[in-house]
C-alpha cells in the first residue's frame, strides 16, 4: 500500500510539472492575437504560415541530434507521423482564416473549445480510450466559459464578418481547426508514448510542415518584413509563442493525455482576453468575469488527482493512527 501510495504521488508530481509547462505554453500563445494587431498589414495566411513554420526550423535546429538518432523510431509509425504533421500545416492556416471570416471572438472560440471535444473522440475510438466523467464535467464547464468569454467579447469583434455566410464559412473551418489541433495532439503523444523524446516528436511534426508553409509565403508573405514593426511581430510570433510554446506543450504530453493537454490551453483565450482589454483597450463585459472563472475551475479540476489526495490522506491517518500493540 506504501508502495502504491509512493509512486502516486511521484505520478501527480511529475503530471503536476506537465500542467505547468501547458499553462505556460498556453499563456504564450494568447499573446499572439494582440502581437499580431501591432501589424494588421501583414496577412492573417502569412503570420499563421510564417511562425508555424519557421518556428519548425528552429525546433528542427535545436533538436537535431535527437532528430538524427530518433528518425528510424518515427518512421516505424508513418501514417502517424504525417497525419500528424499534415495537422500541423493545416491548423494556422484555418484557424487564421476562422477569424477572418467570423470574427476574432467566434473563431477563436470555436477553435479552441471544440479542441478537446475532438481529442476525446480521437482517443476513444482510435487509441481504445475512455473518458473520465471529471473530464466531462471540466469540459462543460470550459466550454461554458469560453462561450460566456466570447458573449463578453462579440459586440466589438461580430462586425468583421459581412455576411451570413461568411460567418457560417468561418464557423467550419474553427472546427476543422480545433480538429487539426486535436489531430496533433493525439499524434504526438502517440509518437512520445513509443519512447520518442518529446523535443524530437514535436521538432519532426513541426519540420514536415514547415515544408509546406513557409512555400506558400511565396504567394502571402509579401509585408513580413516591411519595417520594424512587422519584421519585429513576425520573429516574436515564430520564437515566442510558437518555438518555445510547442517545446513546452510537448513536455507536458509527456505525462498528461491529449484530451487533458487540450482542456488545459481553454487558458488561452482568457490571456487573449486580458491583453486585449489591457493593451488594446477592448471592451470587456461583466458577464466575461463569471466565464474566466468557470474555465478557471475547469483547469482546477484538471490539475488535482482527487483520487491520489485522498489517499494520501488516508495513509498519513493511518500513519498517525495508534495501533493496538503500542496502546498495550
Amino acid at each position: 500500500m506504501e508502495t502504491n501510495t509512493l509512486d502516486g504521488i511521484v505520478n501527480t508530481h511529475s503530471a503536476a510539472k506537465g500542467v505547468v509547462a501547458i499553462v505556460i505554453a498556453s499563456f504564450l500563445w494568447g499573446t499572439t492575437g494582440t502581437a499580431a494587431q501591432f501589424a494588421p498589414a501583414i496577412s492573417p495566411l502569412a503570420i499563421g504560415a510564417f511562425a508555424m513554420g519557421a518556428g519548425g526550423v528552429l525546433l528542427c535546429f535545436s533538436a537535431r541530434k535527437l532528430l538524427l538518432k530518433e528518425a528510424r523510431l518515427m518512421f516505424l509509425r508513418p501514417w502517424i507521423f504525417l497525419f500528424g504533421s499534415a495537422c500541423v500545416a493545416v491548423y494556422p492556416l484555418v484557424f487564421y482564416s476562422a477569424m477572418r471570416l467570423s470574427g476574432v471572438a467566434t473563431g477563436t472560440v470555436v477553435s479552441i473549445a471544440s479542441a478537446p471535444l475532438f481529442a476525446a473522440l480521437l482517443e476513444y475510438f482510435l487509441s481504445r480510450k475512455s473518458v473520465s466523467l471529471m473530464w466531462v464535467v471540466s469540459f462543460v464547464l470550459g466550454a461554458i466559459g469560453i462561450g460566456l468569454l466570447a458573449m463578453s467579447k462579440s459586440y466589438g469583434t461580430m462586425g468583421l464578418a459581412e455576411h451570413h455566410n461568411s460567418q457560417v464559412a468561418g464557423i467550419l473551418l474553427g472546427l476543422v481547426a480545433g480538429l487539426t489541433y486535436a489531430g496533433y495532439s493525439w499524434a504526438a503523444k502517440l509518437l512520445i508514448d513509443t519512447g520518442i523524446n518529446s523535443k524530437s516528436t514535436v521538432a519532426a511534426l513541426f519540420g514536415c510542415a514547415a515544408l509546406i508553409l513557409l512555400p506558400s509565403l511565396w504567394f502571402t508573405g509579401q509585408n513580413l518584413f516591411a519595417n520594424a514593426v512587422n519584421t519585429s511581430v513576425s520573429l516574436y510570433m515564430a520564437v515566442v509563442p510558437m518555438f518555445l510554446g510547442y517545446l513546452l506543450f510537448g513536455y507536458g504530453l509527456r505525462t498528461i493525455e491529449a484530451s487533458k493537454a487540450t482542456l488545459i490551453t481553454l487558458i488561452e483565450p482568457i490571456v487573449a482576453t486580458l491583453f486585449a482589454v489591457f493593451l488594446i483597450g477592448e471592451v470587456f463585459e461583466p458577464v466575461g468575469w463569471v466565464g474566466m472563472a468557470m474555465v478557471c475551475l475547469c483547469l482546477f479540476f484538471q490539475s488535482v488527482k482527487f483520487h491520489v489526495v485522498f489517499s494520501v490522506v488516508r495513509q498519513k491517518q493511518r500513519w498517525r493512527k495508534p495501533s493496538a500493540e503500542n496502546l498495550n
